[in-house]
């Protein structure tokens, strides 16, 4: 029998403006719900979490809480001015959490809250949120792009954490990798409307797909008018999806071209020759080393990236991704080794910080300087037509930027640096704030970019599906030149430690048999022991079939040509994620007796 709803809203509208933003909408959230909010920018997700947070007031609907739930959410600019440190911030307000609680959090996420608010980094601010949230102990979690400034180590935390969490949450984020391990239904935001699937974000853009053929098969039955937006939205959503993935095809073509050039060790081949215009190389480094003070953060480091190639820099906060960022560049000089940047380099920047936007500015006058065409890349485009190729509604082109959501700033600030002349691009955190059709441009449009990019990122998907090289940092001064994503670069990493382990360990003539474990105050049933013992393994199996039947389920031509494996496939997934969490619940319960 289905638990009873802990938060719901019934016919939910809102005006915004001079209409509905939305209206009609029915929600009910369950205890243990991990729900994806979904939509464009501008759609209104993170108004929806505010009224889901009662933060603010509905034009329609009645909002039903059970008694004696917490909701605590996360919100992605949460507001730090009058704080003088971190801590005071975590453990403000009439639910302020405990201090100790606070600070075990703070503790595992590895940041200090003693620091000043005021000049806290945007990765500081967002784990002092975390830490304030998490330590609420909420029933119901409402995430706001929780992985917006987080590295690496603090996002597999997050999800961990979220793992164990007994609750429930609702998250928007733009990390697929994230949502696609952690959710088990889909809320989709779209055009006013919500729809909500009983599948995770996995499955989602196969049932995106369907609802727009629907759609589309539909219109076909009606006026030219609304075959034109049909066509529109195939045009703009399945189109573009389907250019993406033989763009893919290119993308592990690169790929394979640069593995041939690496040795296996993972450095790379170098045969330095004159860098100009003619010469494919653009940025040549040998043996370079990087120290602050006694501290090595680049060592004997030595590529040649050519034009064309797509660079992406992961590791943790603090490994020395901006170092190397700068070094590449030419803004730093190396101690040892040499920079070689090709004469005819010019660069463009897209930083996290979004500093190149003014809210005071129309769009217009962003991209046009005022007038009504604009220079893409030396080709002369209308301002509202170069508008419509970055999803937006060219009716905004007089509109001031402050209104414009976070998302959209980030999508116009895109569209503005991609139309300088350029055969040097250089995004640090470019995924921060857009939603996933932005992404899929966005992605396109890097594929399509004749010159170089350099690419700081924690959004594993992204580097997954842009990047032909991945340089990977520890903090010990090595740097992993890695062909392909993200994945590939984890692979390597793992292999590694694995070899590590291998030679540490003892002969297993000498290996000593471990003491068996001290006696616990509980002692379990045969049948506990055995659950206890076993359910690991069988929620790993259920996480392998779910993660199997969504990629079967993410092919866009299922649905047409074969909708009764679609629905198969749909139902076997439901079902595996009701025995997963029956499976965690047992084994929670168990592994509560055995600390106890």
């Amino acid at each position: 029998m289905a638990e009873a709803p802990i938060l719901s809203w019934e016919g939910l509208g809102l005006i915004q403006g001079g209409g509905w933003l939305f209206q009609g909408l029915d929600i009910h959230i369950a205890p243990r719900d991990r729900l994806a909010l979904i939509g464009r920018n501008g759609a209104g997700k993170t108004t929806l979490l505010k009224l889901l947070d009662n933060q603010i007031e509905a034009d329609r609907g009645k909002r039903s809480v059970q008694p004696g739930t917490r909701i605590v959410m996360l919100e992605q600019d949460p507001f730090f001015s009058g704080y003088d440190t971190l801590l005071d911030f975590a453990l403000s307000g009439p639910d302020a959490p405990a201090r100790h609680e606070v600070e075990a959090i703070a503790g595992q996420l590895g940041i200090d809250l003693s620091r000043p608010a005021g000049n806290a980094s945007g990765g500081e601010r967002r784990r002092a949120a975390l830490a304030r949230a998490l330590a609420m102990e909420p029933d119901l979690l409402l995430l706001d792009e929780p992985t917006n400034h987080l590295d690496l180590a603090a996002i597999d935390w997050l999800e961990s954490w979220l793992g164990r969490y007994r609750g429930a949450f609702v998250v928007i984020s733009h990390d697929r990798t994230f949502l696609t391990r952690l959710t088990r239904a889909t809320l989709w935001l779209d055009r006013g409307s919500l729809r909500r699937k009983e599948v995770g974000f996995g499955g989602y853009e196969a049932w995106e797909e369907q609802i727009y053929a629907e759609e589309a098969r539909a219109a076909d039955r009606l006026d030219a008018r609304l075959k034109l937006e049909a066509h529109w939205l195939e045009r703009g959503v399945t189109a573009r999806r389907k250019r993406n993935q033989g763009r893919l095809e290119k993308l592990y073509e690169m790929r394979a071209q640069r593995a041939a050039m690496l040795t296996p060790g993972g450095t790379a081949k170098l045969k330095l020759g004159n860098d100009d215009s003619k010469t494919k190389s653009v940025i040549v480094a040998d043996k370079v080393t990087k120290r602050f003070a006694d501290r090595t953060i680049i060592r004997d480091f030595s590529l040649r990236i050519q034009r064309g190639d797509r660079i992406g820099v992961v590791g943790a906060n603090g490994t020395g991704k901006t170092t190397l960022l700068k070094l590449l560049t030419g803004e730093l000089e190396p101690d040892e080794g040499t920079i070689t940047l090709a004469k005819t380099l010019t660069g463009v920047m897209i930083d996290q910080q979004r500093s190149l936007m003014s809210p005071d500015k129309t769009v217009r006058e962003v991209l046009a300087e005022g007038g009504d065409w604009v220079d893409v890349r030396g080709v002369r485009k209308h301002v509202q037509g170069y508008l419509k190729d970055f999803l937006f509604d060219p009716a905004i082109v007089d509109t001031k930027v402050g209104i414009l959501s976070g998302g959209e700033r980030s999508r116009l600030l895109l569209a503005r640096e991609f139309a300088r002349l350029s055969n040097l691009l250089v995004l640090d955190e470019p995924t921060n704030d857009l939603d996933l059709e932005t992404l899929d441009l966005l992605q396109e449009v890097i594929a399509d970019y004749d010159g170089t990019v350099l690419i700081v990122s924690h959004d594993r998907d992204f580097l997954d599906r842009t990047v032909t090289v991945t340089l990977g940092l520890d903090g010990s001064g090595r740097v992993d030149i890695v062909a392909g994503g993200y994945a590939d670069w984890e692979a390597r990493r793992k292999e590694r430690v694995a070899q590590q382990n291998v030679r540490k360990a003892p002969p297993t003539e000498t290996r000593a048999t471990p003491p068996p474990p001290p006696p616990g105050k509980v002692r379990l049933t045969y049948k506990d022991q055995r659950d206890y013992d076993l359910l690991p393994g069988q929620i790993e199996e259920l996480d392998a079939a779910i993660a199997r039947d969504e990629a079967l389920l993410a092919d866009p031509a299922l649905y047409t040509s074969n909708p009764t494996r679609f629905a198969a496939l749909s139902d076997a997934i439901a079902r595996a994620r009701a025995e997963k969490e029956a499976a965690e619940e047992r084994w929670l319960d168990l592994a509560e007796k055995v600390e106890g």
